[in-house]
């Protein structure tokens, strides 16, 4: 069975990335600095995401 995540994006509105583990990889390599959400802007499927501390924390835990 498939776990479905949802994310909030910075209007509020729900996001189902299609692949966490990717999404994941992705804020990770280009969007944090020393291991914490360097507040820049991700941007995916015409969402927008602003990679803060607390939106990291939240997503290592999905």
């Amino acid at each position: 069975m498939n776990q479905e995540f949802i994310i909030k994006d910075d209007n509020g509105k729900m996001y189902h990335p299609k692949n966490i583990k990717n999404f994941k990889e992705h804020i990770i390599k280009y969007h944090t600095f020393r291991g914490e959400g360097d507040n820049s802007l991700h941007v995916e499927e015409g969402r927008f995401f602003t990679i803060t501390k607390s939106f990291l924390k939240d997503l290592m835990k999905m």
